[in-house]
């Protein structure tokens, strides 16, 4: 055994740890410096205003960017939606599943397109409910979703359905257009009541909801939806940078008509081959494990297709380019 090679490596392995530990101590010492970090932090870090539109309209009727305080509100909902991240980013990936439920839901009942916009600020297009007890994705009350034909009780609440609750959300879109003719009133209304709109305008003598002085909430409302169209619209030019491929893609499924009672929705589930997460995850207005039917009325429930389960087939040809954007590529 040569012991002076074996004492060598050794004294020659100590002398590199402890160099390579002073070289990585000074290295770091160093760069952390106030001037170096300072530096560093300037070199890599860049927050830039999102650019404001040079013109604007929600459901066809013109935005006045000219004025200060509505640019400067607009500008505010810009600012914390593009840099409130985690949220905007959430927001876009449900929209891709349950937009195309939306639109024709409401290009059939007239209403306009941009009152998807609506429901996404008031849910984040997530089937909640809030602290005034409004519930769904179109946040309705249980008297006002009962006013507009949605069943509320301990087994169904058709607030969770957003087929129907939209249905619903349309019917009191159209009539607050009736009362205002002007959606954008009637999308303040939708935050405030159709009466409170309409105390403020006669109270402050105008006719437009850019012009009125009103509580924090509303006053930001409409604002809100504005720039959630602006970045759902154009998400490159405000920094999002997501594949088709990244977003919830819409999941296909038959529709099962009951009209009979369903006593144990678990094993209504296994019978038709899922589980009860799933069941509830198509039909969270199935509020109980039972379903009573005494009056025999016809209800849909979902049941996804075969395939379901497989989430990389749910996505079509070209789901690695970009979402809403000309632009093909990342660099």
């Amino acid at each position: 055994m040569n012991y002076k090679r074996i004492l060598f490596t050794i004294v020659m392995t100590v002398i590199v740890l402890v160099g390579g530990r002073t070289l990585i101590y000074s290295t770091i010492k160093d760069k952390n410096s106030d001037e170096n970090y300072h530096k560093a932090f300037k070199t890599n870090y860049h927050i830039f205003s999102p650019a404001i539109p040079e013109q604007l309209s929600f459901c066809g009727e013109n935005v006045p960017l000219n004025m200060y305080y509505v640019r400067e509100g607009l500008e505010r909902e810009l600012l914390t939606n593009t840099f409130w991240q985690s949220s905007t980013m959430l927001m876009m990936k449900r929209a891709y599943r349950w937009f195309p439920v939306i639109e024709p839901i409401l290009k059939k009942n007239g209403v306009p397109d941009d009152f998807k916009y609506l429901a996404l600020i008031e849910s984040g297009l997530m089937n909640v409910s809030s602290s005034a007890n409004a519930a769904g994705f179109w946040q309705f009350v249980k008297p006002t979703g009962q006013r507009y034909g949605l069943e509320i009780n301990d087994e169904v609440d058709e607030r969770y359905n957003i087929d129907k609750a939209t249905e619903a959300a349309c019917k009191y879109l159209n009539f607050t257009h009736s009362m205002f003719n002007n959606w954008v009133l009637a999308a303040a209304s939708y935050n405030m009541g159709e009466n409170g709109v309409k105390r403020a305008l006669e109270l402050q003598k105008t006719n437009t909801y850019f012009d009125l002085y009103l509580n924090e909430e509303t006053a930001r409302y409409v604002y809100r939806i504005l720039a959630l169209k602006l970045i759902h619209t154009s998400p490159v030019k405000f920094g999002y940078y997501l594949r088709i491929k990244d977003l919830y893609p819409p999941i296909p499924f038959k529709t099962v008509k009951v009209d009979t009672s369903i006593n144990n929705l678990v094993d209504f589930a296994k019978a038709n081959a899922i589980n009860y997460r799933i069941l509830k995850d198509f039909n969270p207005w199935l509020r109980n494990k039972k379903l009573t039917n005494k009056e025999k009325k016809v209800y849909e429930i979902k049941i996804p297709k075969p395939g379901y389960d497989n989430y990389d087939n749910l996505f079509g040809e070209n789901s690695d380019r970009l979402f809403n954007d000309t632009a093909t590529a990342l660099y």
